[in-house]
């Protein structure tokens, strides 16, 4: 299965709009990505961002349970989201 760069942002806006909800979560984001509320507002639609909030979703299995969970996707899709985002750079040939 691939994504499309239209359905990895989707994704990503959706993990953005959980991570908002998320009382517990949100902070620990803000904090790790240095990101402000404005910041939230003003780069939503960039698609560095976008792989920025996969990238930190991605990092703890229960945190990626929960999201696909809450919104009935496979486990697998928010890492090939993030992959599709972060294009070249996110290539690993190790």
């Amino acid at each position: 299965m691939s994504l499309s760069q239209d359905a990895a942002e989707t994704l990503a806006l959706k993990a953005l709009a959980w991570l908002v909800n998320n009382d517990e979560l949100m902070p620990v984001f803000m904090g790790a990505t240095g990101a402000s509320v404005d910041d939230l507002k003003a780069r939503a639609g960039e698609t560095e961002f976008l792989a920025s909030v996969l990238g930190f979703l991605t990092m703890d299995d229960a945190w990626v349970v929960n999201f696909c969970d809450a919104i009935g996707e496979d486990y697998t899709t928010p890492m090939m989201a993030h992959q599709v985002l972060m294009g070249e750079a996110g290539r690993h040939w190790t």
